[in-house]
This record gives structure tokens, C-alpha cells and sequence, in this order.
């Protein structure tokens, strides 16, 4: 589904503006881009505002590679990620460093579980499009790997009492945004067979979970929850803020990939309404029942472009929605469209979202 050519907008430009989006974040100046090479045969997605390579924005990057079928920059990535930020011993073993400095050296021995999950579908899709390779390059036998290490490792990345991707390894919440059922309906057709039922499982207490999490007016959902979908303290990131945005893009994917989700189709219908008519200058943080905290949104166009994938979720109900939300979501497209790229130091989340976001409402964010 091309929802930007569904709702009007013409394909040369599309296509343009997606070629435009890579070349300027891939291959552009240095000011603007977001992807480095260390030599010639490894690179890395660089947060210039904090000077370093993050797992996450690492698995973003493979991510965008395999859906723009650049397989040499897809493989640079990866060579430096699994280099520099696999861990290879003590409790994260198996996973990857969340922080490390541009000449590899890790940070941090803290793990993000998002990083994982886009990693090892990342490798999934390549394996698929582009076949496998030796070593490190036989990406379907990484995938396969970090997948089981992720379920049986002693300290598993998924709660198997509920089925839920844990905040970390041994804690007892989670993420909103790390739980990513479309994901999961891919693994129980891909990873190992064995695993095939938890994986089953695993989606739909993720869906159910995400519907927990994000209130019931607003369609916000707050960074760190309970199992029960309960918003930790503002302290302990229980606010809608810049994770949290990403809940939106994983409900849009889902229903992209998979179809109707009623529930997440009223999500969606609360997400663009509540920021209907907003600026993007105007967007704050927010408690997850629409009130506005003190400060502005770290990355407003990062949660622009996810407002704008709620729109996906809509387009894909079975039952028509309202004209009054189908309106809301054409602006919030519309919103998106018309917005540029970030620039400045801080701007990889945004662009890296932006980017996602395109590709999706452009029906290029595929299956592979």
C-alpha cells in the first residue's frame, strides 16, 4: 500500500523524495548525513550529539539498508557492529553494547532490546533478498543465533511467563516500544521451528500488551510501563516521550504487514486526533493523558513522521472510519510531507524515523 500515492501525492515525487532522503543521510555532507565509514570495509550510524554509536540507531541502519537494497552499506554496518559492539562474555553475552566510541570501544555493557530485534530481522530480510554469505556474513545463521540467544540465553531479552520483551535482561517491566509484534510473526515463520510457538505467543501478548499501555483517549503510551501496561514514575521514563514515539511507527508496520487490528486502529484514530491541528514547533512532552509537561519534544520530526504512520492503521480497518479522523489523518500526512529533514547535531533519531516513515508510507518498508 502507497498510502502517500493514495492520498494524492504524485509517485516521481515520491520516489524522488525518498532518493533524496538516502542520499542526504547516507551519502551527503557531513554535517547532514548520519552514516560514517571507519574504513573501507566497516561503518557506523553516528549520534553526533553525543558523540557515539548506539546498538539501536546501529539496527535502524541495517534496517533501511535491506529495504533500499544496499547491500554494501548494509554489510559495512554490520561488520562494525558485530566487531566493535558484540558482547562476548558476563550476563549480556550473545547481545550488544549499547554505547560505544567511533573507534569501537565499548561504553557501556548495557543493553537496549530494540537494537536486537532490529538486528536480527534486519539479517532475516537480507538473507532473503540478497542470500548468505561466510562468516559474519551468513546472515541468516547470525539471525538464527541472536534470535535463540534471545529466548535461552540465561539472561533471556523476553519473559517467559507472559510472554513480554523485558526493559532489560532481569527486570520486571518493559518498553512499550521494544515490543514489536510484527516482528514476532516473522520469527515464528522464519526462526527455529522449536521456538516457533513461543514466538506465536509472543505476538499476541504483544499486541495486547501495547493496547494496555497507550490511554484510552489519548493514544499516548509512556516510555517504561508494568506488565499491566501501567506508566512507571515520570522518573523512571513514565512519560510520552521520545521512545515512545515509536510505538505509533510499530502499530502502523503491523498493520501494514498483517492487516485490521481494531484495537490498534483505535489507537491510531486518538493519535491523529489529539495532534490534530498542532505545530510542530508546538509539541511538548506529555503525560500519557494529553497533559503538557514544561518542556518542548526532543524530536518533534521524529514524532511527526510516527503520527503520520498512524494514518496506515486506519487506511487498513475493514470497518471505514469516520470522514472527521480520515481528515485528521490526511493533515497528519500532510503535516509530515511538508516537513524537512532535521538538521544540526541532534538530528539522528528524527531523520532516522523520518526515513522509516517515508519508506512506509510509501509501501517500500517490506517483507523480505
Amino acid at each position: 500500500m502507497n498510502l502517500l500515492e493514495d492520498y494524492g501525492y504524485k509517485s516521481d515525487k515520491i520516489l524522488e523524495k525518498v532518493i533524496f532522503t538516502w542520499k542526504v543521510l547516507f551519502e551527503g555532507k557531513k554535517s547532514e548525513r548520519i552514516y560514517f565509514e571507519a574504513d573501507e570495509n566497516s561503518a557506523y550510524i553516528l549520534d553526533e550529539a553525543h558523540n557515539v554509536v548506539r546498538s539501536s540507531a546501529m539496527g535502524a541502519g541495517l534496517l533501511i539498508c535491506v529495504q533500499m537494497d544496499k547491500k554494501e552499506f548494509f554489510d559495512r554496518l554490520w561488520k562494525w557492529m558485530r566487531t566493535n559492539m558484540y558482547i562476548s562474555e558476563g550476563i549480556h553475552k550473545g547481545y550488544f553494547a549499547w554505547s560505544c566510541s567511533t573507534d569501537g570501544e565499548k561504553l557501556s555493557d548495557d543493553i537496549r532490546p530494540d537494537a536486537e530485534q532490529f538486528a536480527a530481522t534486519a539479517l532475516l530480510f537480507a538473507s532473503h533478498r540478497w542470500g548468505n554469505g561466510k562468516g559474519i556474513f551468513n546472515y541468516e545463521k547470525e539471525a538464527l543465533s541472536l534470535l535463540h540467544n534471545m529466548l535461552h540465553s540465561k539472561h533471556p531479552l523476553f519473559n517467559k511467563e507472559n510472554y513480554l520483551i523485558r526493559n532489560q535482561p532481569d527486570s520486571d517491566y518493559s518498553n512499550p516500544s521494544f515490543c514489536m509484534p510484527h516482528y514476532y510473526e516473522l520469527y515464528a515463520m522464519f526462526a527455529d521451528i522449536k521456538d516457533a510457538e513461543f514466538w506465536n505467543k509472543a505476538a499476541g501478548a504483544g499486541r495486547e500488551y501495547i493496547v494496555r499501555s497507550c490511554n484510552k483517549k489519548t493514544g499516548l503510551s509512556s516510555e517504561q510501563t508494568l506488565y499491566d501496561g501501567t506508566p512507571l514514575s515520570a522518573k523512571e521514563r513514565g512519560t510520552f516521550f521520545s521512545m515512545s514515539y515509536r510505538v505509533i511507527s510499530n502499530i502502523g508496520l503491523f498493520t501494514t504487514w498483517f492487516g485490521d487490528s481494531p484495537d490498534f486502529a483505535e489507537i491510531a484514530s486518538h493519535i491523529v486526533s489529539f495532534f490534530d491541528g498542532k505545530k510542530i514547533e508546538d509539541f511538548m512532552d506529555y503525560e500519557v493523558n494529553g497533559t503538557p509537561r514544561k518542556r518542548k519534544a526532543r524530536h518533534p520530526v521524529a514524532l511527526c513522521a510516527t503520527i503520520a504512520q498512524a494514518s496506515l492503521t486506519l487506511e487498513r480497518c475493514r470497518e471505514p472510519v469516520s470522514d472527521k479522523v480520515k481528515k485528521q489523518a490526511k493533515r497528519a500526512v500532510k503535516r509530515f510531507w511538508e516537513t524537512p529533514l532535521r538538521k544540526g547535531k541532534s538530528r539522528l533519531y528524527d531523520n532516522s524515523l523520518y526515513f522509516a516513515a517515508l519508506l512506509s508510507l510509501s509501501g517500500l518498508y517490506k517483507v523480505y
